[in-house]
Parts: C-alpha cells; structure tokens; sequence
C-alpha cells in the first residue's frame, strides 16, 4: 500500500510468515483487484476491527487460515 501523497510502497508485516507472503495473501490481493479495491482501501478492510465492539480484524482471519471469508468481504467491499 501507499499512504496518501508517498511514492514509497508500505509492506505490512502481518502479510508475511518468514519472510515469505503469507499463505492467502496472494489471492486475497487478487480477489481486491478483481472487485476494484485499491490497495489503500484493501488494507482499511483487513485492519479494522470486525463488528462495533469486536477486536478482530480480517487479518486475524486470515492468519487463522480463513481466507475465503477474507475474500468474500473483501468482494463485499
């Protein structure tokens, strides 16, 4: 991602597991491409927290190998 205004591109380290993408990482940037979420709005979606009072984001879901749930909200957008 890319904070507003930078050139420079941002690798957030939840998305790696040493050193490596993290498994799901892959198609989940797909499936954003593929529904139109840029990268600053896909790392808004996977960093905030699920639900009003929930902790959880979909990066946790996604490091808990659910990544077809990550995908299908990230499809919701």
């Amino acid at each position: 991602m890319r904070e507003p205004g930078s050139t420079e591109w941002l690798y957030p380290a939840w998305q790696f597991e040493a050193w490596k993408p993290r498994r799901g990482v892959t198609r989940v940037v797909g499936a954003a491409r593929e529904a139109g979420v840029d990268e600053t709005h896909l790392y808004d979606l996977l960093t905030t927290p699920l639900g009003l009072t929930g902790r959880r984001r979909l990066v946790d879901l996604l490091h808990e190998g659910r990544e077809d749930e990550v995908i299908e909200a990230v499809r919701a957008g």
